[in-house]
């Protein structure tokens, strides 16, 4: 308790020097709480932005389609594939896809047609979710299509407007449908907001006289991970091709780890920063009291007792900088989380194939809120160990003889 109270008194013999340090480590802390969260939150958006509306978290192709994608290379009952998942408790909707050309009087452009079973692929896509205009696909109005933002600006559409889809059937010969503009989607993948066509499963295959089999099939891995589903789905499609949406999308995959990487690298930046600013401070502190420590020394003061009371010195300038960073960071953190920031004109913008959201949300937990703090106190440790050390090995005849 004496030396508590003998380290309380050191820290405020120079008061103004321990305010800026104390003031520089609840400033980096707080920055680094608030920009862990919104990092956190940024990345932990996009993925699920990723997995939720297109991608699911394993998809499902037959063998040499993602190659070279056909209308002919199909997996073979899906409907049984699907409920085989479903039974192994991933949740899982088959996706028919081809190509084609949708125009609107003198205006057209590629599309890439979407068939969809309605009530399955509520499961493992929030797509629907993303209808900005009008309404999701009605399996009783199978004529009625939904489109992205920017196709619909393409081709200058408006909800309930007439949508010429043209292709080739599976049979050979030249489909070609009429299509009433049902919905509009905004806050999809930048390809889906520019050429996706959703429609009902039985639409695509009337259109395209396409009976049976699917092209792609998407499963959700609800709380499993996700190497552990991958495997299991594997297992209950064998002779699929079976791929992470990691493997699908690797750039994207490697950008989320590469910024969780850079963001560890700022952390360090500033924490060395503080480091450097306590590291000199306590160093002042010592050759301040060097005579002191000589005479404590002297009077049988252990060099374990110098040590643990220049730790104690920082700390107590620590707590009582987490202290302020708290009062400062805990409703940052909730307003971050609960309101979020507008990002105004990025919102919609096309990231990789990502659309950004309009409000960026920061995430707050023991992972994001550990990281800053395990930082904190290791580089604190490292920088006070060198002055606290050099107090403790001070020579008590010349440190009482110094000037």
């Amino acid at each position: 308790m004496k030396l508590l109270q003998l380290a309380w008194r050191n820290v405020w013999r120079n008061h103004r020097r321990s305010l800026v340090t104390i003031a520089a480590i609840a400033l980096a802390l707080t920055v680094e709480l608030l920009y862990s969260g919104l990092v956190t939150g940024m990345l932990q958006g996009m993925e699920r932005d990723i997995v939720d509306i297109e991608l699911g978290d394993v998809q499902i192709h037959a063998e040499g389609y993602r190659d070279r994608p056909s209308i002919y290379t199909k997996i073979e009952e899906p409907a049984q594939l699907v409920d085989a998942l479903a039974q192994a408790g991933y949740p899982a909707s088959a996706r028919l896809l081809a190509g084609g050309l949708g125009a609107s009087g003198n205006l057209s452009s590629g599309v890439l047609l979407h068939g969809v079973d309605v009530a399955r692929d509520r499961e493992v896509s929030s797509v629907y979710a993303r209808v900005a205009e009008g309404a999701w696909l009605d399996p009783a109005e199978p004529e009625g299509v939904v489109i992205g933002s920017h196709l619909r600006d393409t081709l200058e559409l408006k909800l309930g407007g007439e949508l010429i889809v043209l292709t080739q059937g599976a049979d050979g010969s030249m489909a070609n449908e009429l299509y009433t503009v049902r919905g509009v989607l905004q806050g999809v993948t930048g390809e889906s907001d520019r050429a996706a066509v959703y429609m009902t499963e039985g639409a695509f295959r009337e259109l395209m006289v396409f009976p049976e089999g699917a092209h792609r099939i998407i499963v959700r891995r609800g709380d499993v991970p996700l190497d552990a589903a991958l495997d299991e789905v594997k297992r209950v499609a064998s002779g699929h091709d079976v791929q992470r949406w990691k493997d699908l999308i690797p750039v994207i995959a490697v950008m989320l780890e590469s910024t969780r990487g850079l963001m560890m690298v700022i952390f360090f930046i500033i924490y060395v920063a503080v480091g450097l600013l306590l590291l000199n401070a306590m160093l002042m502190a010592v050759f301040e009291r060097v005579r002191e420590f000589g005479l404590l020394k002297a009077l049988g003061v252990a060099p374990s007792r110098v040590l643990a009371l220049i730790f104690l010195e920082s700390g107590i300038q620590t707590a009582i900088a987490i202290a302020v960073s708290a009062t400062i960071a805990i409703p940052a953190m909730w307003y971050l989380a609960t309101r979020g920031i507008d990002v105004g004109v990025l919102a919609g913008t096309d990231m990789m194939g990502v659309t950004m959201r309009p409000i960026w949300y920061g995430v707050y937990n023991l992972e994001t809120i550990r990281g800053p703090f395990i930082s904190l106190f290791i580089i604190i440790s490292l920088a006070v160990l060198y002055p606290a050390r050099k107090a403790a090995r001070l020579n008590p005849v010349q440190a009482m003889r110094h000037r």
